[in-house]
């Protein structure tokens, strides 16, 4: 073997290599991304609930989670329920921050940040403004990430 031919080979391993590097790293960033929105996005589905929409709110925590965090939600949605629409409560969130504290295979653990704004239709009460911070474990499940705790923090 020449030495030309010794350089395309170790050229073509190094390639190989390198491309094999840059899509594991593409991959976590894509996980990372995925982690960060699955958590954002079932914040928001907590934060916002209506009176008028309370089944199909219910529907979207329900989807956005697995695990601990869906049974949990489960055997409380009858309870949100009749407390949503006795009150006529309308409850708008809004997501503030979510930042990404550990990644590992198939999970995360996200910090996430969010408020929302609690009105009462028809009532007297002046609307209340909520704070809400979470760490949220999300788990990849069937290709997707879902949460699969969420614990309140201070």
């Amino acid at each position: 073997m020449s030495v030309l031919g010794a350089l395309i080979v170790l050229l073509l391993a190094a390639a190989v290599w390198i491309g094999g590097r840059l899509r594991e790293a593409q991959a976590a960033a894509d996980d990372r991304q995925a982690a960060l929105r699955a958590a954002g996005t079932h914040a928001v589905n907590l934060l916002s609930v209506g009176h008028r929409t309370v089944d199909a709110d219910i529907r979207r925590i329900l989807d956005t989670s697995t695990g601990q965090a869906r049974a949990e939600y489960s055997r409380n949605a009858a309870a949100l329920r009749e407390t949503t629409t006795k009150d006529k409560v309308v409850q708008t969130g809004a997501l503030r921050a979510v930042g990404l504290v550990s990644l590992g295979e198939g999970t995360a653990r996200v910090l996430v940040v969010g408020d929302a704004v609690v009105e009462w239709e028809g009532g007297e009460n002046a609307p209340q403004e909520r704070f809400y911070r979470w760490s949220m474990e999300v788990t990849r499940t069937g290709g997707k990430w879902l949460v699969s705790k969420a614990e309140m923090v201070p």
